[in-house]
């Protein structure tokens, strides 16, 4: 998967806040998972809504803040510094979620806030997610394995029983490679 990404910053020198980072992650991590959602449909798997293909975005968005949650332990991260950067994150991307949501959805869905769905969907996803062990800067199997499953569960029917499997072992690894260029140099 090749796509532009912002992965270095025009002042080096300028110290960010959380908010800017959160931002410049936020803004990556909705390029890739799209990219990902893009790839799986070229490669024949079903999504027949804009809304659902937002659902399997939302899926993706929440691994990648845990990864981002993890990669910032690792790096010894303080403890209020990557809580800020984390809550940076998730409220640019459900904004940014709410934004698409609202372009898509028509009539009375259209009035709605979509922020706290999203919300609730990263919450849930980063309790569990704890649970599931890291091979040193890769997620490990079991996770994979999950995030798999619940992307599988947005798609359609139409090949649905191998969209873990690609997900696994395609999307995931190969949206890690591009994260990481981004997350060099902005985290």
């Amino acid at each position: 998967m090749k796509i532009r990404v912002k992965s270095k910053w025009n002042d080096k020198t300028r110290e960010r806040s959380a908010e800017e980072i959160g931002s410049a992650l936020g803004f990556n991590l909705w390029r890739i998972a799209g990219a990902n959602v893009l790839h799986m449909e070229n490669e024949g798997f079903q999504t027949d809504t804009y809304n659902q293909r937002l659902d399997v975005i939302a899926e993706l968005l929440a691994f990648f803040v845990h990864v981002v949650d993890r990669m910032t332990a690792e790096k010894d991260y303080d403890e209020e510094k990557r809580r800020e950067l984390i809550t940076a994150l998730a409220l640019n991307l459900a904004k940014t979620m709410h934004d698409n949501r609202r372009d898509v959805n028509k009539g009375e869905a259209r009035d709605k806030d979509f922020r706290g769905e999203f919300i609730d969907l990263l919450n849930q996803r980063m309790a569990e997610y704890a649970s599931f062990s890291f091979d040193g800067d890769q997620p490990g199997f079991q996770l994979r394995r999950r995030v798999g499953e619940y992307v599988r569960g947005k798609m359609g029917e139409k090949d649905n029983k191998w969209v873990t499997d690609q997900v696994m072992d395609i999307e995931i690894p190969d949206a890690l490679k591009t994260f990481k260029r981004v997350a060099k140099n902005l985290l």
